[in-house]
């Protein structure tokens, strides 16, 4: 089973530039991450996109869903920054025969204590399990696009209230 991991931007792959005392998007982490994790997955990587998803537009969205419905590859994770990680799984949801698995993480993955290696590593898994369709995995759980949000102040993903 190989799994094609898709690269947008967004917290997880940020870098903290001194000399400009802000962050910015830079390369990808998730494969760095893999790799020191000692993964032996059978994985195609490829970067997308490099920005914060709160900068985001449809056009962006819509390179996303092209790019998971002309992949052949049926399971896929996509790295993308939380702020509008839903918008875009939203997008993908009619996405048909593919698991379409999205994560993030509140810190980059260069911080020590960052959630990024967890949270990879469960999409990754995630990925080879689920049945078709598209999740949202984050903070240990796995969530459908229509039934989670993003809670800021506790900052984590959580079932939406009904």
């Amino acid at each position: 089973m190989k799994i094609k991991i898709y690269t947008t931007g967004g917290t997880i792959d940020k870098i903290y530039f001194d000399q400009k005392s802000e962050y910015q998007v830079g390369d990808p982490q998730a494969k760095g991450v893999l790799e020191r994790a000692n993964v032996v997955l059978d994985y195609e990587l490829e970067s997308i996109i490099k920005k914060d998803s709160l900068d985001f537009t449809d056009k962006d969205r819509e390179l996303i869903r092209k790019k998971v419905e002309s992949t052949s590859l049926e399971r896929i994770v996509i790295t993308h920054g939380t702020d509008a990680m839903i918008d875009t799984a939203k997008v993908l949801k009619n996405i048909s025969d593919k698991t379409i698995v999205m994560t993030g993480s509140m810190y980059p993955a260069q911080f020590r204590d960052s959630d990024a290696v967890f949270n990879i590593g469960c999409a990754v898994t995630a990925a080879q399990i689920l049945v078709p369709g598209v999740y949202i995995v984050m903070n240990g759980r796995i969530f459908k696009p229509d039934n989670v949000r993003k809670n800021v102040e506790l900052n984590r993903f959580e079932e939406k209230s009904i």
